[in-house]
């Protein structure tokens, strides 16, 4: 599969992930973004920022649980009031769907 940005052909797995990382753009996260139904805001882009600079660290995306403790942490929410602000964010869940604007791999154990 592909995504054609700006009349450049991005290569993508059968469940629309980048398959190579280093095509990733502000543009691709946003024509992802627009596929899955979501309007890219500073929320969001902050989130993005956060799983590129984890996955630069740690070469793994992180955790749901990871995220919403960051996100509970930063925002000065407890981490129901987190996991309701990610999941409003990211219906589709936060891990994946943000990984993916991101241009992350799947993040391990999600279904």
């Amino acid at each position: 599969m592909a995504i054609d940005i700006n009349g450049m052909s991005v290569e993508t797995d059968e469940n629309g992930y980048l398959v190579n990382l280093d095509d990733w753009t502000e543009d691709v996260a946003v024509k992802i973004a627009e596929d899955e139904d979501i309007t890219m805001e500073e929320s969001h882009w902050d989130l993005v920022k956060f799983l590129r600079n984890y996955y630069k660290e740690y070469q793994i995306a992180p955790a749901v649980k990871v995220l919403t403790k960051a996100v509970a942490s930063e925002k000065g929410m407890d981490k129901k009031q987190a996991s309701e602000f990610l999941y409003a964010m990211f219906p589709k869940g936060p891990a994946l769907q943000a990984c993916k604007i991101a241009g992350l791999p799947k993040p391990t154990g999600c279904v």
